[in-house]
């Protein structure tokens, strides 16, 4: 399993938008300029961070608004927004073990509270690093 480039491009998105929204208006285009993206991949990215919550998208000369202090957005809150549907495992199990081999017809039980031990710690160290960490990584990088 692999996070998409889904996650970094939103991480991108919200970084980039708390940096310039001070001094310009952050549209899907400008986005994309940043981003090196397509401005429709952007504009989905954030139809999916507007239905988290965790931006604001006003028409015309409005633009883009992070709704929260960065340091209350968690890369948890980022990844369920834009990587997963509700609360989706971490692994998708393949579908069809086979019943009559003792290793298919087990491989659950064997497996399943070992990928929910990781899938657990995978979101607790998402939940430890917040965009107010990147934000502040970025501008030091950019002064220099």
């Amino acid at each position: 399993m692999q996070v998409s480039t889904k996650f970094t491009i939103a991480i991108h998105v919200l970084t980039a938008t708390a940096y310039f929204s001070k001094d310009q208006k952050v549209t899907s285009e400008f986005l994309a300029a940043s981003v090196g993206s397509n401005p429709v991949i952007i504009r989905n990215i954030m139809g999916q961070l507007k239905k988290a919550g965790l931006i604001k998208v006003k028409r015309g000369p409005g633009g883009i608004a992070i709704t929260r202090p960065l340091d209350q957005i968690t890369f948890l809150d980022v990844y369920r927004a834009v990587e997963t549907h509700g609360e989706e495992a971490l692994f998708r199990f393949h579908a069809n073990p086979n019943p009559q081999c003792p290793v298919g017809r087990n491989i659950h039980y064997a497996l399943d509270d070992a990928l929910e031990s990781v899938h657990h710690h995978f979101e607790e160290d998402l939940s430890h690093h917040t965009l107010a960490d990147v934000y502040e990584n970025t501008v030091r990088a950019i002064a220099g």
